[in-house]
């Protein structure tokens, strides 16, 4: 599925102060980085076919793309190649088997996510990363207590950017969509949270590997960096 371009803010979309009554976040790229693992399992496949490693700077900005991304980064073939559902399995088996290794919440997360719950702002993640992976992705970074909704890639018949996992975040959350923030760090982010009503936030300090910088995705904010994230949030709650 080819994304879908940009599309402008609706102008009634709900953006003044006090309004959002919860978050949600994507995974990859947004709270967490972890391009250091999914390059690793690349890699990897790379090691055992006697081929050199690709520096991790190289495949850092594909990260958010998961599989399709890192295997396209690595191998230089897409989701039409013969050989792409196996080296697909390959990819997701070895980046299973090592999952949380240099994994991190990116700098100032932590901080953001302290100021959500001292003000009981309810907070979701939203993923296109599949359960098996996000469940425990999620338990050893320490945010499945906290997470008031966990919504995986395959949690609904669709993923990102179809509105529907957004749409299920907020049923979870018991909030209204238009009283919801979405945060993240690729295009089909913004596309997902404004198909879905809600208050799209792009996250220009994340992998953001498309062809338009984020400045050009259409998004109600841009913020460049954790700190700008944590003053936006506090003023829209």
């Amino acid at each position: 599925m080819s994304d879908p371009t940009p599309l402008p803010q609706r102008e009634d979309e709900e953006t003044s102060i006090g309004l959002c009554h919860g978050v949600l976040f994507d995974l990859d790229g947004t709270l967490a980085d972890t391009a250091p693992d999914l390059a690793a399992a690349v890699n990897k496949m790379r090691h055992v076919r006697g081929l050199e490693m690709v520096p991790l700077e190289r495949l850092r900005p594909l990260a958010s793309a998961g599989a399709r991304g890192l295997i396209g980064g690595a191998f230089g073939i897409g989701p039409e190649h013969h050989d792409f559902a196996a080296l697909r399995e390959e990819f997701l088996a070895n980046y299973e088997a090592d999952l949380c290794i240099e994994t991190t919440l990116f700098p100032g997360i932590d901080a953001v996510l302290d100021e959500l719950d001292a003000r009981n702002v309810r907070w979701g993640i939203v993923t296109n990363k599949a359960a098996r992976l996000t469940e425990p992705l999620v338990a050893q970074l320490g945010l499945d207590m906290r997470a008031g909704c966990v919504v995986s890639g395959d949690t609904t018949p669709h993923s990102k950017p179809h509105p529907a996992p957004l749409l299920h975040a907020a049923k979870e959350l018991g909030l209204e969509p238009e009283r919801l923030a979405y945060v993240g760090d690729d295009l089909r982010d913004v596309q997902a949270g404004f198909a879905a009503g809600m208050v799209t936030v792009a996250a220009a300090y994340g992998y953001c590997g498309n062809d338009l910088p984020p400045t050009q995705w259409h998004a109600r904010h841009v913020v460049r960096s954790t700190v700008e994230l944590q003053a936006l949030l506090r003023d829209l709650y």
